[in-house]
């Protein structure tokens, strides 16, 4: 499997726990329509990956992505600061609502690390876009709130990102391979 693949695999698995982890603070019928399209879309994605393993990815001659000694700068990155700001948002300030917001906006900023350590422009979306859900659901819970606002901000609109992002990255790949 190449790396652009596994990260949309990757990228995707942790949308559909997004979804279904954050689904059951929303009223029961969004909880399962956004739990149905969670387990759709990564389906679709799954299926994408099995259409694509007979097909070589093209070597563009840029630069090899994987678990290199940058990448694991940047995960014990996020550990640090998920183990951080948790305490500090359960701890001094109270705010445990606000502890998935904060996660949310950690794994949007190592999105940028892992765009600048990969060399790919496209995961500084992802990451800006979970930035700013992560922000928004730490700002509606340190507003007060109600669970479901901070899950749909933080939590299942992340994961819907998620989702679409690894469906986008694989449809666009086939696209490229099929026009080739």
């Amino acid at each position: 499997m190449t790396p652009d693949r596994l990260g949309a695999l990757i990228g995707a698995t942790f949308g559909l726990i997004y979804v279904e982890v954050n689904a059951g603070a929303l009223p029961a019928a969004a909880a399962l329509t956004a739990r149905i399209l969670g387990a759709l879309a990564y389906a679709a994605v799954l299926v994408l990956l099995v259409r694509a393993r007979g097909s070589a990815a093209p070597d563009d001659g840029g630069p090899r992505r994987g678990f290199t000694r940058g990448y694991w700068l940047i995960v014990a990155a996020e550990v640090a600061a998920f183990l951080g700001g948790n305490l500090l948002l359960n701890g001094p300030l109270d705010r445990p609502s606000a502890v998935l917001g904060w996660i949310t906006f950690v794994v949007g900023v190592h999105f940028f690390g892992l765009a600048v350590v990969w060399r790919a422009r496209s995961l500084a979306w992802i990451g800006g876009g979970l930035a700013a859900l992560g922000l928004a659901g730490l700002a509606a819970a340190f507003a007060g709130a109600a669970h479901a606002v901070v899950a749909s901000l933080a939590g299942v609109a992340p994961g819907a990102l998620l989702l679409g992002g690894g469906l986008w990255a694989l449809s666009a790949a086939r696209r490229t391979a099929t026009a080739a």
